[in-house]
């Protein structure tokens, strides 16, 4: 049924994606699929902010971020899911959604946190690539 699943990842607080990692997991074991496992690293949003960091600066996110990116997956899937390691740049939800339809995924899998007010009022990322999928995304709640 999938032969390709999107596992957005998020590095900055791995501890709320055990129960998204375990449901990846499980999907990709059950159909044989291959995980496009991806995190994003975020622009800085206006040239006024870029401004003030370097192009090194930013290349050298995209390395560390591509290093821990390839430690949590060595560290929480086991070695025989087929594995694609993507490190997106810019905003979150656009680049999840890109590198969907690039790899051809049929799903997304994604955690997401209890709602909170401001969640309501500017909508989380996880509501925007629902809204926007041209795909099935499944939101995983811990």
């Amino acid at each position: 049924m999938y032969a390709d699943i999107m596992l957005a990842v998020d590095l900055v607080a791995p501890e709320t994606q055990t129960k998204a990692v375990s449901t990846a997991i499980a999907l990709a074991k059950t159909f044989g699929a291959r995980l496009h496992v991806i995190t994003v690293v975020p622009d800085y949003g206006t040239s006024l902010v870029g401004g003030f960091f370097t192009k090194e600066h930013e290349r050298q996110a995209l390395e560390a971020t591509n290093k821990a990116l390839h430690d949590f997956t060595a560290e929480n899937l086991p070695k025989e899911i087929k594995l694609q390691h993507i490190v997106g740049h810019g905003t979150i939800y656009q680049e999840i959604l890109r590198y969907a339809a690039e790899t051809g995924c049929e799903l997304i899998v994604m955690a997401s946190h209890r709602p909170e007010l401001e969640d309501y009022l500017l909508g989380p990322n996880a509501a925007r690539v629902v809204r926007h999928a041209r795909c099935s995304v499944m939101v995983v709640r811990d």
